[in-house]
């Protein structure tokens, strides 16, 4: 049954001796200069751990205390609760019981809450207390904007069947009630809730494809209203200021959008396919600023090896990698740690994804001729102490970065390699005489991506045929001195057993043997001392130290080392019908 005595949670944490009676005063100036509730004053001072409050409180009410990311609960159920009410007072509906509804609450003492929450069900709540963070992580699962993306298309797909002369007129005017404004701005909800870096809209022959790509994997949600594409494609053409009437030509353009209170930088790219144009947006959170370094998950010797050499006074550092794999961000981070009143830096990029104070950024536009080697030129003679190139992409930039290096100047750039020891033989192959680079790289670091294995679903895995062999045999692993994880799917990870990504990093630090080798040219002769280099650990085995402690997958692992297993090659998945 709903608990109906009102608590003074302050006075049963004093008298239980969880806080002193000052401490509980000076919350309670604190909680009226904050407007929050006691209890989140309480634990934001530090004065309380949740927990003990939450077990407290569930004592004391006699009710359960849930971990809502292990209760398998029905999204249809939890929907009986109208969202703007879940959101405003914290509870989620778990279960529908005979007599009554099992309801999670992050405060159940609060009765004004009860009263709103029981009026909006037909049935007695029966209540239990839960995290208030694990509550808003799952209001975010439970209340997704598919339903009401579908509708809206519906909508917008009847307005163009009915008023097709007046499409014009419809999709330049600033009306937000308009359908197609709506639809997007429930898109944008959507992809900003789950965490989508990426949303993609496709037309097909019969059907159009919204596909979000969430920890580096595409979620697809499919619609009939083929209809409304064109509609949507000239609305995002109109937010970016580009030509709406061009539809043969791929364009690129951006636009800002606060979804949610966040700040998004939209980055949206266009391109004629058979059936329409298809649209990919990145969403860049400028909300979250730059990554600090200490938050990216390099191992601390690689991540003390890095910083000793950027914060070198001259020479080149290089991060590798495929598109996709955090080049920019871990530049970023760099860049953060190294951007003070003393030292003047330019970046050189394309596009510029965040915005940095004191940081000079140039994005180039090859249309005008401001080509990452122009740009390069010009920032030489601005006095610079640390130039960023955003990618490594052609010989000139290789070129004029190299003497940059050369001339007492420190240079980050990427390049599009597969690891460190590759990167130095590719810069010859540009072009880059040995001696040069012999001078002035200091140190190579490649990375990758991998998903996180889901902590709310991980269990113990036993590698396959296939798996055991590869690991047994082509990397010298004796398995039975490692446990590995993996996820069996659950609501938090949408079932696909992951949750979140994490870095993979392998770093190469130059030494007098390896600078000897690209003096003379000898590039069999670098990659063999390379191998062998102090601190040198590919990326296949930093991958596998984070399966062996069940942080990630063998399958992870795999697609990280390019090995595709047999029973996937012998029995293909089969393509779903549109």
């Amino acid at each position: 049954m709903a608990f109906t005595k009102k608590i003074r949670l302050g006075d049963l944490l004093v008298e239980k001796g969880l806080i002193t009676g000052e401490q509980l005063q000076f919350a309670l100036g604190e909680q009226k200069k904050l407007g929050r509730k006691l209890g989140n004053t309480l634990i934001e001072l530090g004065m309380i751990d949740e927990a003990s409050m939450l077990n407290l409180l569930a004592n004391q009410l006699n009710i359960p205390l849930i971990d809502i990311n292990n209760y398998n609960y029905s999204d249809e159920v939890a929907k009986k609760l109208p969202e703007t009410i879940a959101r405003r007072y914290r509870a989620l509906v778990l279960e529908e019981r005979e007599r009554d509804y099992l309801v999670a609450m992050a405060d159940p003492t609060d009765i004004y809450a009860l009263d709103e929450i029981q009026g909006k069900l037909d049935k007695p709540v029966g209540q239990a207390i839960v995290r208030e963070s694990d509550l808003l992580e799952n209001f975010d699962l439970v209340y997704r904007r598919t339903d009401e993306i579908s509708a809206l298309a519906s909508e917008l797909g009847q307005d163009l069947n009915e008023s097709a002369p007046e499409l014009g007129d419809l999709l330049q005017t600033e009306m937000t009630d308009a359908p197609v404004a709506k639809l997007l701005q429930s898109i944008f909800e959507d992809a900003v809730q789950i965490g989508a870096s990426d949303i993609h809209i496709e037309p097909d022959k019969s059907v159009i494809r919204i596909r979000q790509r969430v920890d580096g994997v595409l979620q697809e949600q499919v619609m009939q209203e083929t209809q409304i594409a064109p509609a949507v494609v000239v609305r995002l053409k109109l937010m970016c200021g580009l030509n709406i009437s061009e539809k043969r030509l791929p364009q690129d353009g951006r636009f800002h959008v606060i979804v949610n209170g966040r700040d998004i930088d939209v980055r949206l790219s266009t391109m004629p396919v058979q059936h329409g144009e298809s649209v990919v947006m990145r969403l860049l959170d400028q909300t979250r600023g730059a990554l600090h370094l200490d938050h990216l998950g390099m191992p601390p010797d690689i991540l003390h090896r890095f910083r000793k050499n950027f914060h070198l006074p001259n020479g080149m550092i290089l991060v590798t990698g495929p598109t996709g794999s955090g080049k920019t961000t871990t530049l970023y981070a760099a860049l953060s740690e190294l951007n003070v009143k003393e030292s003047k830096i330019i970046t050189v990029e394309d596009p510029v994804e965040y915005r940095l104070d004191r940081i000079n950024q140039v994005q180039v536009n090859p249309r005008i001729g401001l080509k990452f080697s122009n740009v390069l030129r010009s920032a030489m003679r601005q006095d610079p102490d640390i130039i960023m190139v955003g990618e490594m992409r052609d010989a000139e930039t290789v070129e004029i970065g190299v003497a940059a290096a050369m001339t007492g100047h420190l240079v980050l750039s990427t390049l599009h390699t597969n690891d460190t020891i590759s990167t130095a033989t590719r810069l010859m192959d540009m072009g880059v005489e040995g001696y040069m680079l012999a001078t002035t790289l200091r140190t190579i670091i490649a990375q990758r991506l991998v998903r996180r294995v889901c902590p709310s679903c991980a269990e113990d895995y036993t590698p396959t045929g296939f798996e055991a062999g590869w690991l047994s045999e082509s990397l010298g692993f004796d398995l039975s001195q490692y446990r590995y994880k993996k996820g069996r799917g659950c609501k938090q990870c949408g079932d696909s057993g992951y949750q979140g990504r994490m870095g993979v990093y392998e770093l190469l630090d130059m030494n007098a043997e390896l600078a000897e080798k690209l003096r003379h040219d000898d590039s069999q002769g670098f990659v063999e001392a390379a191998a062998r280099a102090p601190g040198y650990q590919p990326l296949v085995m930093v991958a596998h130290e984070h399966a062996s402690n069940g942080l990630t997958t063998i399958d992870e692992m795999l697609r990280l080392a390019g090995e595709v297993p047999d029973d996937v090659i012998d029995h293909p998945p089969q393509a779903e019908a549109s």
